[in-house]
């Protein structure tokens, strides 16, 4: 069942899990991207379909169009259009239902209440109410998914989730500006101290024992400070890299549940 189209900016790995679930509820979904995204977690990403021209995330499907025509011939197709559009200028084109602004760039970049009748966003940067019909909480913790209907996200703190104790430690950023060589794959199980890629002649190690579970793209250029990769010390459970993850589920499931709210109030009346 056709519930309608929502677009969807940005497709790194949590918005990946808010578009499983939009797609899988029944909705067509436009997803609006960068023309060289940087997602970490490229395998769950269906930002990867920009580079590969499809990419698959747990059974669905995306892939790179061009056009109008294209857009509509992927919904035909129950496929996931992914297309470069970094204003939202295909927007208006599509006429969806609503708008999430999943971009996660901790401010927001140009999302606003008039661009769909329903509009939502991902994390700190926007006032619900305001900028947007609702914010969902993406910081992890008790209120992850929360829907926040009046004023902010908590802000971003800095520090990284904590996953099997570790925090900032299993966070790779690069330490220099430059075009990244990849050494290992996303998937390798990697010791501390492993070389896993080369910023122009600099090292980046592996801070942890683990499984590599995310790594920009290679012949990305990056810059110091960028968040580049992340290793998962969680070796027992190693087919976690390939799945969408607890968190970006977890706010998928917010998404959508703010999206069938505002419809009842603004569309169903």
């Amino acid at each position: 069942m056709d519930l309608g189209t929502v677009v969807v900016r940005g497709g790194g790995d949590i918005a990946s899990g808010t578009i499983q679930k939009l797609y899988r509820s029944g909705f067509n979904v436009l997803v609006l991207e960068i023309e060289k995204p940087t997602a970490i977690r490229r395998n769950v990403s269906f930002s990867e379909a920009i580079y590969s021209g499809e990419n698959i995330v747990e059974g669905i499907k995306a892939v790179h169009v061009h056009n109008l025509e294209e857009i509509n011939r992927a919904f035909e197709n129950k496929l996931v259009p992914v297309i470069i559009d970094e204003n939202g200028e295909f927007i208006k084109k599509v006429n969806p239902i609503a708008v999430i602004d999943a971009i996660l760039a901790k401010k927001n970049l140009g999302t606003n209440k008039y661009m769909a009748p329903i509009t939502i966003a991902l994390g700190p940067g926007f006032n619900a109410g305001v900028d947007v019909d609702i914010v969902v909480e993406t910081m992890r913790g008790h209120n992850l998914g929360r829907l926040i209907f009046k004023g902010y996200a908590m802000p971003d703190t800095g520090t990284p989730g904590e996953i099997a104790g570790y925090s900032k430690e299993r966070v790779i950023y690069s330490k220099a500006n430059g075009k990244i060589k990849n050494l290992k794959a996303i998937g390798d199980i990697v010791k501390k101290g492993d070389i896993l890629a080369l910023v122009d002649d600099i090292q980046i190690l592996s801070p942890i024992d683990g499984l590599l579970r995310g790594l920009i793209k290679d012949g990305s250029y990056v810059y110091e400070g960028l968040k580049i990769g992340d290793v998962d010390p969680r070796l027992k459970e190693i087919e976690n890299y390939t799945t969408i993850s607890d968190k970006a589920r977890n706010i998928g499931g917010g998404v959508l549940e703010a999206l069938l709210i505002m419809k009842n109030i603004k569309l169903n009346n």
